[in-house]
């Protein structure tokens, strides 16, 4: 019979119960039981810090997060559910282009209603996810993207996304010439992103919240299941 691994989910006066992680600063493991850890790697994380921490494994951190932000800080045990440990059916690559307080988005219809994609697509082989952003951004805006730096890893349905910030100049290209699978690339002010049916959804929200902050100096890890685009997403 197999046992399931578990994550402890502890809380104590200051937040949630969290390891570090040796060798990478800002980074943190949930609590597996029975695993307490060297002595002195253990800390406490507010529900401000843990929002945007770098945690794993990431599926149970976004398990946490939800409940943590829904119901407060109870107590539990739930899956150790890490996707980064899994060889991913496909890669992605997104670009994140942001021009006078508006993000390049593409959007699609589905039964009548309008969402929004992250432009970019699928890494092919031989090819990085940095070169895949550029030749994704390319063909579906016709702009020619600039680097700035890379600030998200997002594992969703068995992919491994990567999200990378880019410096466009120029207009979009007209709609005939572009390869968006249907879409139409919109500018969207960065401020709506959290009411927006944008996916993926999570990474969303933390969009607008690093445009106003500050964006991460290192990519940041998250999990993302969320198939409701319209649903509130806070965490």
């Amino acid at each position: 019979m197999t046992v399931e691994p578990m994550v402890d989910v502890r809380f104590d006066d200051t937040g949630l119960v969290a390891t570090r992680a040796h060798g990478e600063d800002g980074t943190y493991r949930l609590v597996r039981p029975g695993h307490s850890g060297p002595d002195g790697t253990r800390c406490s994380l507010s529900l401000a810090e843990a929002l945007h921490a770098r945690i794993r494994p990431v599926g149970s951190a976004e398990t946490v997060l939800r409940e943590w932000v829904r119901g407060g800080p109870i107590p539990a045990t739930v899956p150790w559910d890490d996707p980064a440990a899994t060889d991913p059916v496909r890669v992605r690559a997104g670009a994140i282009v942001i021009r006078d307080d508006l993000v390049l988005l593409i959007e699609f219809e589905d039964e009548g209603e309008p969402f929004y994609e992250i432009p970019g697509g699928g890494v092919e082989e031989g090819e990085t996810p940095r070169a895949a952003v550029l030749r994704e951004l390319w063909e579906e805006t016709r702009l020619a993207g600039t680097m700035a730096r890379e600030v998200a890893h997002v594992w969703k349905d068995g992919r491994r996304e990567h999200y990378f910030l880019l410096e466009a100049e120029g207009e979009v290209g007209a709609l005939e010439d572009l390869d968006t699978g249907g879409g139409v690339p919109r500018w969207i002010p960065v401020d709506r992103l959290p009411t927006t049916p944008v996916w993926p959804r999570r990474l969303a929200w933390r969009i607008a919240h690093w445009y106003a902050a500050g964006w991460p100096t290192r990519p940041t890890e998250l999990a993302d299941s969320i198939r409701d685009l319209r649903a509130p997403c806070d965490w």
